[in-house]
């Protein structure tokens, strides 16, 4: 009782203690993950000059652009497209705000007035743009799709923002000035002239292997040239790939499966005996490879030439008489077997005209067409037989033709190749005469066909192949995801490097991988590996199976490499150059006391050169290259006066100026200021973004709010 006394007594101590204990609790778990704090951070992809962009909206327009791109395009790529469309529009908009330019109702009026004139949507009867069609056809997206009139609201947007940053470009241009001052220093930039006397000791004559550069000088290098190797947060991983390729074995089998119908075989199926006819027996040559034989590519019913074959086979196959079969051969992924089932002397272009008479459901129908296929094809025959007792009544039945394209010129389809018709047109006009005049149907309608000529006529074939894929076999398959398997138990106590050798498996590095990268060489499109590598929880050594296209890669994460200044190793590949020309550089010097030219011409073992007509638009030395700093150096001197040692991008150089012509001075260099305006002007449309995207302030979190 005392106890409970007691604690009665110090009741309002006690909730203290509890109440500080669970804020604290609540405070340290804030403090673990910091974003709690702000719901913004899982909802802004980023804020550039102050403006959010919000993930649902970047999520909705990165959706739309795959659409664009289609099946082959990416996600990585559609986000990155849309996180360029986005920065642009903020960063402008920043310069808009600030200015006060905006697109008022008129002058949208007036870029829908310019934008649509010509469209017939929006014309009236005398061809001209009517604002009420307009209107109305705004109007009527407003009430009937909601959809719809949002892809309008955003197609005026788009014309807004194209006619601000045209107003924004023309404002900066007109401030785009070349002064006098300009003019005249542009003047004597390309007219002021001098001759040289030098000597060059090159850097390549002192051997690099002479030249030792530590670790710690290449660090200090990069310190020093903070700006040229500061680099954003990376992975480095290694992975062993496992590959479900077909194995010889696989290979064999498949090869045999396809020489089988050379020679034809007997199957049983279900107590059923079949018999399967040798291909070159075969005359039903669709149904026999397709279905029976069950090709992987199915049946091509066209002749092809020579040059269409497969190149390290087709003479084997062109050279065959019609009905003989060539195989099995390896091609293109496939065990092939090839038989030439017809062959024929075709033109590779043809001249022909046609009347085109469409039926109800033809790809040439019109609202007007009446006429069913029974209809349309009787009057085809009877436009035929007109045209083959007279051929020259054929442009005055034009009328009847619904290609009013080929109207134009008298029904005429001039010189054609093979595969530029649809196969029914093609095939009759290929493979009948000049002269020949016939009735085909195609998906458009009922031709009247008239073959008018044909040009350089040689040997095509029809070749009917049986085709398998060469893919590995369920037990190779199984094999490969058993060796997969057992290097990931392996690597629990193992060393992914010992362990790869000792199973000869190639291990592959791949290292500064970024947040946002999505292909990894070797594996293409990976970016949940990507994103495993940059996972908190992840750490160094640590591995993990993905599946890849065709197999599965155990994958390490080798290093983690913070944002900031690139390592020593990585930096070496510019810096090492860099330093050893440095070194070279002062060992030239150490050793020259020569004072002229030609006295260090002598000491090196060198021979004094001559440049004429240098100037300082074009710092370049013939024989050398560009060395803007020699040149520049000569026209700071005075004729015949001798430099110092310079040390250009090449070597050390030693120089005399021969001679120095300054350019006669003008009474007025407007001139050339007009042209340092225009070339500012220029300037504008490809540096002025550039230059505002790196002023601005740009937060991104794609790779914390995006998958």
């Amino acid at each position: 009782m005392a106890v409970l006394n007691k604690i009665r007594q110090r009741s309002l101590f006690l909730i203290l203690i509890i109440a500080l204990a669970l804020f604290s609790f609540v405070l340290s778990d804030l403090f673990r993950n910091s974003d709690a704090l702000s719901a913004k951070s899982q909802n802004v992809v980023a804020t550039i000059n102050g403006k959010d962009i919000t993930r649902e909206d970047f999520l909705s327009k990165v959706e739309a652009v795959q659409r664009q791109l289609g099946p082959n395009g990416t996600a990585t790529q559609a986000m990155n497209r849309v996180w360029d469309q986005e920065v642009r529009k903020a960063v402008m908009e920043t310069q808009y705000e600030a200015l006060g330019i905006t697109v008022e109702q008129d002058q949208m009026r007036d870029l829908l007035k310019t934008t649509l004139a010509n469209n017939p949507d929006f014309q009236n009867e005398a061809g001209l743009f009517d604002e009420a069609k307009l209107s109305e056809y705004i109007q009527s997206l407003k009430t009937s799709s909601e959809v719809a009139y949002q892809q309008w609201v955003d197609y005026e947007q788009s014309l807004a923002n194209n006619a601000l940053q045209t107003n924004y470009m023309n404002m900066v241009k007109a401030g785009m000035i070349g002064t006098l001052a300009e003019g005249k220093l542009a003047y004597h930039l390309e007219g002021d002239k001098v001759d040289l006397r030098f000597v060059q000791i090159p850097f390549s004559s002192i051997p690099d292997s002479t030249i030792t550069v530590t670790k710690s000088e290449i660090a200090k290098y990069v310190e020093e040239n903070k700006e040229q190797y500061e680099v954003e947060a990376s992975r480095d991983i290694q992975f062993v790939e496992f590959k479900e390729v077909a194995s010889v074995e696989d290979e064999a089998e498949i090869e045999k499966s396809v020489a089988a119908f050379k020679e034809g075989k007997v199957e049983y199926n279900n107590g059923r005996t079949d018999t399967i006819k040798p291909f070159a027996q075969v005359k039903e040559h669709a149904n026999y490879i397709n279905f029976i034989a069950g090709s992987d590519i199915k049946f091509d019913n066209r002749y092809v030439k020579k040059n269409q074959l497969p190149t390290a086979f087709a003479d084997s196959i062109y050279n065959l008489n019609v009905g003989e079969v060539f195989g099995p051969y390896k091609d293109n992924g496939h065990f092939k077997l090839s038989k030439v089932v017809a062959d024929i002397q075709m033109p590779d272009s043809v001249k022909a005209r046609h009347i085109l008479i469409p039926f109800v459901g033809s790809r040439s129908a019109t609202d007007s067409t009446t006429q069913n296929e029974v209809q349309a094809k009787a009057t085809a025959d009877s436009l035929m037989r007109i045209v083959k007792a007279d051929t020259t009544k054929f442009k005055g039945l034009l009328d009847f033709s619904a290609d009013k394209v080929s109207n134009e010129n008298d029904g005429v389809l001039d010189w054609y190749t093979y595969n530029a018709m649809v196969p029914e047109f093609r095939d009759y006009t290929f493979e009948n005469e000049v002269g020949d005049i016939g009735v085909v149907k195609s998906a458009f309608g009922f031709h009247v066909i008239e073959i008018l000529g044909q040009k350089n006529k040689q040997r095509a074939i029809k070749v009917g192949t049986i085709a398998r894929k060469i893919e590995p076999s369920e037990e190779t398959v199984n094999a490969v995801f058993r060796d997969a398997s057992n290097f990931e138990i392996a690597l629990e106590k193992g060393d992914f490097q010992t362990l790869a050798e000792e199973n000869e498996y190639v291990v592959r590095p791949v290292n500064t991988i970024k947040e946002l990268d999505e292909n990894i060489p070797g594996l293409g499109s990976q970016r949940a590996m990507v994103r495993w590598a940059f996972e908190d929880e992840t750490e160094v050594g640590e591995f993990k199976r993905f599946n890849v296209p065709g197999g599965y890669a155990i994958v390490q994460l080798v290093a983690k490499n913070k944002a900031g200044l690139m390592n020593t190793e990585e930096a070496s590949i510019t810096a090492l150059p860099a330093i050893r020309k440095q070194k070279k550089a002062e060992q030239i010097k150490s050793r020259i006391t020569a004072t002229t030219v030609e006295d260090l011409a002598k000491a090196e073992n060198l021979t004094a050169r001559t440049s004429l007509a240098l100037t300082m638009k074009n710092p370049t030395l013939s024989g050398v290259g560009r060395e803007p700093l020699v040149i520049g150096t000569a026209f700071g001197m005075e004729q015949d006066e001798t430099s110092g040692l310079i040390e250009g991008e090449t070597g050390i150089f030693m120089i005399k100026v021969v001679k120095k012509e300054l350019a006669t001075e003008m009474d007025n260099y407007q001139g050339f200021a007009n042209q340092v305006q225009t070339a500012k002007v220029n300037a504008v449309n490809t540096r002025l973004y550039n230059a505002l995207k790196e002023a601005a302030e740009i937060e991104d979190n794609r790779a914390k709010t995006v998958q």
